[in-house]
């Protein structure tokens, strides 16, 4: 049986974007905190991830939340903390302090959602993400924001996956991969397996497929 380990969060002098989320086996990552997070598409599970809590993933939780971090988010996630962590700062008050980018080709940057959250801005392109992977500063993170990590994976722009994988499936709902992920390769670096049977993973990038033969 896997023993839990502590995964220790490394940084480093380079910005990376780092996705982080939790995931059913069959990849559905729509709603997992609560049934009116997200119904779009008619999903019926939200809060799916509520049975699964314990001491080791609320701890694992809580040290990502004390990270130092910039984020990046698709426009529906940036709505919807928009509309709900400037009030709520004494949980997570990184998300409220680090500067924040919505990719989005409709919001504007005079939007009040943008500019009554401080330490927002708007990127519009591939390109202005390209460039603030390439600057020097905090990580950057990305939450919820399915489409926008479904691009990123097809342009080659994530450095890093923090999974959460729970132990049941859901069929229909918003999925991590799909719509083209270029092939990659992707290395294990730490994990832990709660006693709920979540799996819990840090994958770095390393480069690209290899193939072979199993067998003689």
């Amino acid at each position: 049986m896997l023993k839990p380990v502590s995964i220790k969060f490394k940084t480093q002098n380079m910005s990376k974007i780092i996705v982080l989320s939790m995931i059913s086996l069959d990849g559905v990552m729509q709603a997992p905190g609560g049934p009116r997070e997200d119904t779009s598409g008619n999903f019926k599970y939200g809060g799916w991830t509520a049975p699964y809590g314990e001491e080791a993933y609320s701890k694992l939780v809580q040290d990502e939340l004390k990270q130092t971090s910039d984020y990046l988010l698709g426009r529906k996630t940036f709505e919807i903390w928009a509309n709900y962590w400037p009030e709520h700062g004494d949980f997570w008050p990184g998300i409220n302090e680090g500067s924040k980018y919505v990719y989005s080709k409709k919001l504007k940057k005079s939007d009040p959602l943008v500019t009554g959250w401080k330490n927002s801005a708007v990127i519009k392109s591939v390109a202005d993400i390209k460039k603030l992977k390439n600057s020097k500063g905090a990580d950057i993170q990305v939450w919820g924001s399915s489409k926008l990590i479904q691009l990123l994976l097809k342009n080659d722009l994530v450095d890093e996956l923090r999974l959460k994988i729970h132990p049941l499936t859901l069929g229909k709902g918003k999925k991590l991969f799909d719509n083209g992920s270029i092939p990659a390769a992707f290395t294990l670096m730490e994990s832990i397996v709660t006693s709920k049977g979540v799996i819990i993973g840090i994958y770095k990038q390393a480069g690209k497929v290899k193939t072979g033969t199993v067998g003689a």
